[in-house]
């Protein structure tokens, strides 16, 4: 029967050892990267709420004129 804790050992090591591979951001770099994401989720939230009024202002004037 194999050993769970052998195989789970193995895991963790193989793990570890690909980690240790990974090239990491620096500060800077992860910095930049943060203010882009903050900014494109700034931008496409007030792209999300001018879409979204226009076209409630739209529907609302087609059910005025039908009403």
């Amino acid at each position: 029967m194999k050993n769970p804790f052998r195989s789970t050992r193995i895991f963790f090591v193989e793990m570890i050892d690909e980690l240790k591979k990974a090239a990491w951001p620096t500060r800077i770099e992860l910095r930049d990267s943060t203010i882009v994401v903050i900014v494109a989720a700034l931008i496409l939230g007030l792209f999300t709420s001018i879409s979204d009024f226009s076209l409630f202002q739209v529907v609302n004037l087609f059910t005025s004129l039908v009403s």
